[in-house]
């Protein structure tokens, strides 16, 4: 039976220090992101760090998935 990328994720969550260090990176550009979207008037200075958080964010995002289609695939040689 195929593992689910949600059993994978929580996997790596639990044992993997690396994908720990994305997950967290991650939530603290989210925070980020959400802080300035509070603001009622963003500067061109606070776009610019806008894009470039959500740029970030979703290089670390890549990384995560990247995390999770290797052991998907791990499973999938070992089970088929």
């Amino acid at each position: 039976m195929p593992i689910s990328p949600r059993d994978i994720r929580e996997q790596l969550l639990a044992s993997n220090p690396e994908y720990q260090q994305l997950v967290q990176e991650h939530s603290r550009y989210d925070s980020q992101i959400e802080q300035l979207s509070k603001a009622s008037f963003l500067s061109g200075e606070d776009l610019v760090q806008e894009a470039e958080l959500k740029k970030r964010r979703l290089r670390v995002k890549d990384e995560m998935e990247r995390f999770v289609a290797q052991i998907s695939r791990a499973h999938a040689a070992a089970s088929g």
